[in-house]
Formats: C-alpha cells, sequence, structure tokens
C-alpha cells in the first residue's frame, strides 16, 4: 500500500514500495482521497512497472481513516467515484478497488459502490467481509459480500478471515465470489497462498513446511526486505515479520515461542542479532518438539 501524495512527492520510501520492474505481476495499491493526487500516483505507478493499480477504500487503521482515506471513503460515495474515475483515466492500466462492506452496520455501501466502480471502468472489486466499525472484530461474512456479486458483471474477490486452506471453498459458495484473497493469513507463512491454490485447483492438502524450510523462506523475506530499503529502514520494517514466521513456526508444531525469544528477535538493533535470535527461537521449537 503507497500514500499517493507521498507517493507523487517523491517520497523514497513510497517510490521503493511502487517500484516493481521485471516482476511476473505487480499490484501498487494506491491510498488517498485527492483525485488529482490519485491521478498522478497511478500514473507514476504504471511508469514504475506496476501491471495493475488498486485504490484501498477498505483500510480501518485510524491513521488511515483520520486522513479520510480508506474506510472513510465508504461515508463518501461520491468522492469515491471520483478518486475511481481519476485512477482508469490516468492509469493506462487495469484499476481495481478493495473495500468493505460499509462503515458500519447501517451502512452497507459496498454493493452500490462496486456498481460505481463498474460504470467509471474498474476492471474488478474486492471485498472484506466486516465494516469499518468491525475492525478486525468477529467473524467476516461472506455471504453479504454475494449481494455485490449480484449487482455487478466485472469480478468480485471475497475476502476476510481466510486462514485455512479449507476455508476457501466456503468462501466461494457463501459468497458466490469469483475468487479469494488471502490477508492476515499470510503473515508468516508465505507459502499459504499457493497451498490454497492448490487445494481449489486440485481439493489436495499441502503439507506445511518443516521449521528448516520455513526458517529459509523467512530469511529470504528478511534479506529481501533489507536489500529493498536499505539496511536500517529495512530493519524497521521487518521486525513485525520475523514475530509474524515465528508465530507460525510455533502454531505448526503445536507448541509457543517465550515472550522473551520472541522479544529478542523483535527488539534487536542490528540484522545479525535479530537473526541470531530468531534462529535461537527456532532452536528451542526443534528442541521442544524433539523432547
Amino acid at each position: 500500500m503507497v500514500a499517493c501524495a507521498e507517493f507523487a512527492r517523491a517520497d523514497e520510501e513510497s517510490r521503493l514500495r511502487a517500484e516493481g520492474s521485471g516482476l511476473p505481476l505487480h499490484v501498487v495499491q494506491l491510498a488517498g482521497r485527492d483525485p488529482a493526487w490519485i491521478a498522478e500516483a497511478a500514473r507514476l505507478a504504471v511508469g514504475a512497472g506496476a501491471d495493475v493499480v488498486d485504490l484501498n477504500m477498505g483500510c480501518p487503521a485510524k491513521k488511515v481513516v483520520g486522513g479520510h482515506g480508506g474506510s472513510a471513503l465508504l461515508k463518501d460515495l461520491d468522492l469515491a467515484t471520483r478518486l475511481i474515475a481519476a485512477a482508469v483515466a490516468a492509469a493506462g492500466a487495469p484499476v481495481t478497488v478493495k473495500m468493505r462492506l460499509g462503515w458500519d452496520a447501517d451502512s452497507i455501501v459496498a454493493p452500490e459502490l462496486a456498481a460505481r466502480a463498474e460504470a467509471e471502468g474498474a476492471a474488478l472489486v474486492t471485498v472484506h467481509g466486516r465494516t469499518r466499525a468491525q475492525f478486525y472484530e468477529g467473524r467476516a461474512d461472506w455471504s453479504a459480500i454475494r449481494t455485490v456479486k449480484e449487482r455487478v458483471s466485472i469480478p468480485v474477490i471475497a475476502n476476510g478471515d481466510l486462514t485455512e486452506v479449507e476455508h476457501a471453498p466456503a468462501m466461494l459458495a457463501a459468497s458466490g465470489a469469483d475468487g479469494v484473497m488471502v490477508g492476515r493469513g499470510a503473515q508468516g507463512r508465505a507459502w499459504f497462498p499457493g497451498h490454497v491454490a492448490n487445494y481449489l485447483a486440485t481439493g489436495g492438502k499441502t503439507a506445511t513446511p518443516a521449521l528448516a524450510t520455513q526458517r529459509e523462506l523467512a530469511l529470504e523475506h528478511y534479506e529481501g526486505l533489507l536489500a529493498l530499503y536499505g539496511r536500517d529502514t529495512g530493519t524497521r520494517h521487518a521486525r513485525k515479520h520475523l514475530g509474524w514466521y515465528l508465530d507460525a513456526a510455533a502454531q505448526s508444531v503445536g507448541r509457543m515461542v517465550p515472550a522473551a525469544a520472541k522479544a529478542a528477535a523483535l527488539t534487536a538493533g542490528a540484522p545479525e542479532a535479530a537473526i541470531a535470535a530468531f534462529d535461537r527461537a527456532l532452536a528451542d521449537l526443534e528442541w521442544e518438539l524433539a523432547a
């Protein structure tokens, strides 16, 4: 996700997030509420290698909503429509829209917003089955997404609470959607979207990687963040990912990572110290598993 105004103003970190030349498929999600900035950021994103520009109209975070972006746009469909129109006109590439059901239970606007998005030329919409008021509490209402699917002819993607591969067929059946999106279910489990795709295609479950393989994937991800952002900024961005990988590793073997061991990996100031702490925590999990 890239804040469009910062990106258009040539903010270095935003630029790094948006660049994707040479990738098989690169999607840049823009957050903002000014049509001019959205248009400029969409143009720049495609110029930097984006194959698809996605508009964020679902983020519930206070920082984003406080700036009248993300889910706040669910309260102003006219502005949301102008943003979509601006992005479509400027991008020269497919534009998609990510949204929630509405601001709260009394204002379910996703079907109307999706219809407006289609009318303005959006290629696809993704719907998280919660309102902004819910944040991530309770369960996503997959069946509520069906009202969006019934309103538009463009593809609809269902999102929310896809954390096990078995959830995917039920999600599709309840929502009537054309596909599913993995969100928090992939935190610390970079392999999970591939496992979901395989399950939908074949009905077969893929074994969770062994701890040694999980370590390799985690460190590849970690080192990739350092390479992208540089040592200092990359270390800051990567901390939460190490924590998620430790949580996923612990869950996969039915054990728990002690809070102190996890904290050591997340608070280490240097990458070498963070990796050493991460390895110690994984070694403890392997020892417990063997005991």
